[in-house]
């Protein structure tokens, strides 16, 4: 989740990312949202409906440990955070053959465990560049470890190295690596956004931003437009874009931030168009144009509310965003807002993209194969997952992942591998 608090969403797009680190196979999910940190699996020869029961069910682990981080897959394991109580947060591998263990390390304890609503677990997905992994805990514990056996190799702590401030909700981030460096988001006024040496952990630069905004619940994205290359966040105050040389603020866009309590969506990037939302504000689209003082001029193309916000992501395919508003799926022109169907199916939910095909995980706990297309909603499968833990007040927010042949469904301390790859 990632990123699990309120209802809210998540956009992403792939055309204006540079690539993460020496990721493996194109069918690896290495970070939060994949390979580009768009939704989007590069997977093929996939099932195209499932069976009336569903695909079939490889392995079920029911003891991952609580918490809502969406894994990352590279190879042969898989990674996730979780925990156990509040004061043993952790970063679990497992094996993507049977689910067994085989490590786990303590990275941490649970972030503001008053919380109101109170979810208090583990949220970031790691990010895997290879023979690396990379994660920050609720509590805004940052920590390098070996894939091969969980040693640390360096950490710091976004509280106290950095006088970090998260909301009420602790961090939710997914840390981003941009060749040699890690930006993450420690909120406040003595460094709002930091990079870090991914090697050692030294620091690059300190972006102490006005009015010392605390840190969100997204994800920082990487986005080139008119040729200029800049690391953009949701901070609670704003949308912000980072010069990635200094992490001097470019520009800055709030109208989709005032009045939320939650800021949880990672944007939508597409050329030198930047979609943001939260459920509490609305969804708005700006526009970016260079000026001569080496920062941006933003124009705003349109605002609304009948937009995907849901913590569930949205997925941008061609020229539309689907994702869930607060009680349906949508479809909408990224350009124009526009939206061109709505359908309540099992929305909210979190989503992701592979061959021809949407899958969504609903914050019920069900699961559904669904075709994109601008005519309208064209579901050909569903299902409940075996065995669903008893969520109290929270929901089925973790997103779904497909890798290397498989679907894999985290919810809470249970996690699923489904056979989704035709002949495979």
């Amino acid at each position: 989740m990632k990123k699990i608090v309120q209802k809210s969403l998540v956009f992403v797009s792939s055309l204006t990312f540079i690539s993460f680190g020496s990721f493996t196979r194109a069918a690896d999910w290495p970070q939060w949202r994949g390979p580009q940190r768009d939704g989007i699996s590069q997977e093929k020869n996939l099932f195209r409906e499932w069976p009336k029961d569903g695909p079939k069910l490889l392995w079920e682990v029911k003891d991952i440990g609580s918490g809502f981080s969406t894994p990352a897959v590279v190879g042969e394991r898989i990674y996730l955070l979780g925990n156990k109580g509040l004061e043993d947060e952790f970063v679990l591998a497992l094996s993507t053959k049977d689910g067994s263990k085989v490590w786990s390390k303590s990275i941490g304890k649970v972030g503001e465990p008053n919380q109101n609503p109170a979810y208090p677990a583990a949220r970031s997905t790691p990010t895997v560049d290879g023979d690396m992994l990379y994660a920050i805990s609720s509590d805004g514990d940052i920590a390098a470890l070996k894939t091969a056996d969980g040693s640390v190799v360096w950490k710091k702590s976004m509280r106290s190295d950095f006088g970090g401030a998260p909301g009420t909700w602790a961090y939710s981030e997914s840390p981003l690596i941009d060749g040699n460096t890690l930006v993450c988001t420690p909120g406040g006024g003595q460094a709002t956004v930091v990079a870090l040496n991914k090697k050692s952990g030294d620091v690059i630069w300190k972006a102490a931003l006005p009015e010392g905004d605390k840190a969100a619940y997204a994800s920082a994205i990487i986005v080139t437009t008119g040729g200029i290359k800049q690391y953009v966040q949701f901070l609670q105050n704003g949308l912000v874009g980072l010069d990635p040389s200094s992490g001097k603020m470019l520009w800055r866009y709030e109208r989709t931030a005032k009045g939320s309590p939650a800021n949880i969506p990672t944007p939508v990037a597409d050329g030198g168009m930047i979609y943001s939302a939260a459920s509490r504000t609305g969804g708005g689209l700006i526009k970016l144009k260079a000026n001569d003082g080496g920062g941006f001029e933003v124009e705003q193309v349109y605002y609304g509310k009948k937009l995907p916000l849901a913590i569930g992501g949205a997925i941008k395919l061609g020229d539309y965003l689907y994702g869930s508003a607060a009680d349906a799926l949508v479809c909408v022109e990224f350009a124009t807002g526009q939206l061109n169907w709505e359908d309540r199916s099992i929305a909210p939910a979190s989503l992701c993209f592979a061959d021809g095909r949407l899958y969504l995980h609903g914050e019920n706990g069900s699961v559904a194969l669904v075709e994109p297309t601008s005519e309208g909603y064209r579901e050909r499968s569903r299902f409940n997952p075996p065995d669903q833990p008893n969520r109290g007040a929270a929901k089925a927010w973790a997103y779904p992942v497909v890798a290397n042949g498989k679907l894999f469904i985290r919810d809470g301390d249970r996690l699923w591998a489904y056979a989704v790859a035709a002949g495979g």
